[in-house]
C-alpha cells in the first residue's frame, strides 16, 4: 500500500510540474516568439524520415503589423467568429461538434455495413472540433495530436491559460505565425511567398480567404489551391463575411 501510495504522490508531483512548465512556457511568449511547436516538432521529424536532407521547411516570423489585415480578418471569420468576445473556449460549439460527430459515426456505421456487405472498401468517418484559435494555438504549441480525453482536457486548460497570461494580439500573432499552410509551410509569411509569391502583408482579401479555406486540411488543399471548385466557394463566403470580423 505504501508503494502504491509512494506511486501516486511521484505522479502528482510530476502532473503538478508538468503544468508549472506550460505556465511558465506561456507567460514566456508574451516576449519571447516561440522557436517552434510541438507539432512543428512532429512534422519535422516525419519530413526528415520520408525526405531526409531533401524536404523542404518554410517558415519566418513577421510582426503582427506586418501580416495583412485581409488574411487576420480572413482566419477569424473562417475558424472563430467570437475570437475577440470569448475566453478561450467555446462551449456551445464544443457542444454542436460533438452532436454532429455523434451523427456522422451513426451515418458512418450504417454506410461502413452497405460497403462490407458488398466487399467494398471502408471510408474513415470525419469528425469536426469545435475548436477556437486559442485551443488550435494550445493544442499546436504544447500537445501531442492524439485523440484522447485527456488531452482534450489539457488543450482546455491550456487554452483558458493562454487568455489569462496573453493579449488577443499576441494570441492571434503566434497562432498566424506558426499555423500550418502545407508540407512544411508554416507560419503567414511563408505561406504567402509560397502559394503568392509576395510578403504576408501583401495578401489580397481574394488570397486570404483562400489561406484560411486551407486550414484544416492544408495539405489536402495545398495542391489544389486553384483548381478546387469547394475552396472556391467557401472562399468567397469567408471575404463576405470579413468585413464583420472584429480585430484585436
Amino acid at each position: 500500500m505504501k508503494g502504491l501510495l509512494r506511486l501516486i504522490a511521484y505522479l502528482l508531483v510530476a502532473a503538478v510540474a508538468l503544468e508549472l512548465f506550460f505556465v511558465a512556457r506561456i507567460a514566456a511568449m508574451a516576449v519571447i516568439a516561440p522557436q517552434s511547436t510541438a507539432f512543428q516538432r512532429s512534422e519535422a521529424w516525419q519530413i526528415a524520415i520520408h525526405q531526409g536532407s531533401k524536404g523542404a521547411w518554410r517558415q519566418e516570423w513577421v510582426p503582427y503589423a506586418q501580416i495583412s489585415d485581409n488574411l487576420k480578418r480572413a482566419v477569424i471569420a473562417s475558424e472563430d467568429a467570437d475570437f475577440i468576445d470569448h475566453n478561450g473556449v467555446e462551449w456551445e460549439a464544443i457542444e454542436r461538434a460533438r452532436q454532429r460527430n455523434a451523427k456522422a459515426e451513426e451515418l458512418a456505421a450504417r454506410r461502413a455495413a452497405r460497403a462490407i456487405a458488398r466487399g467494398k472498401p471502408v471510408r474513415p468517418v470525419q469528425l469536426r472540433g469545435g475548436s477556437t484559435i486559442t485551443q488550435q494555438l494550445a493544442k499546436n504549441l504544447l500537445l501531442s495530436g492524439e485523440r484522447t480525453l485527456l488531452r482534450k482536457g489539457q488543450e482546455l486548460v491550456l487554452a483558458m491559460t493562454l487568455e489569462v497570461l496573453l493579449d488577443k494580439r499576441r494570441i492571434l500573432e503566434i497562432y498566424l505565425n506558426n499555423v500550418e499552410w502545407g508540407e512544411g509551410v508554416f507560419g503567414a509569411e511563408a505561406a504567402a511567398q509560397y502559394y503568392f509569391r509576395k510578403p504576408a502583408s501583401r495578401l489580397s482579401a481574394g488570397e486570404a480567404a483562400r489561406l484560411a479555406v486551407m486550414l484544416p486540411s492544408p495539405k489536402f488543399f495545398e495542391r489544389r489551391l486553384g483548381s478546387s471548385s469547394y475552396l472556391s466557394g467557401r472562399a468567397s463566403t469567408i471575404v463576405a463575411r470579413m468585413p464583420s470580423a472584429e480585430l484585436p
